[in-house]
């Protein structure tokens, strides 16, 4: 399968322990600043269809600001009820002081 860049955003546009949402092709991205890496996940919580990017950012971990499940952001996985089907992860890489993301075509 080939990946297709997209570039979102500059780094300076996600503040360290941030999250903000962009759109893609019409799809809602979530990028995440954790301690200076970047992360991007679908912005839409499996569980509740809110915006991950409205909720609070813990570490590695997020909260959805609907029924306060949560997420392990680098793998996508679970990490809070009633949350049980991971988020879609898109490998991101920063070049130039931009932060792509890469969607698997």
């Amino acid at each position: 399968m080939s990946e297709t860049e997209h570039r979102v955003c500059k780094v300076a546009d996600v503040p360290v322990g941030k999250i903000r949402r962009f759109e893609i092709d019409g799809r809602a991205i979530a990028i995440y600043n954790i301690a200076g890496a970047f992360y991007a996940t679908d912005d839409t919580c499996t569980h509740g269809l809110a915006s991950l990017s409205e909720g609070e950012l813990d570490g590695d971990v997020v909260e959805c600001s609907l029924h306060f499940g949560a997420f392990h952001v680098p793998t996508g996985m679970p990490a809070g009820a009633p949350c049980s089907v991971p988020l879609k992860v898109y490998r991101t890489e920063v070049r130039d002081g931009e932060i792509s993301i890469f969607r698997t075509a």
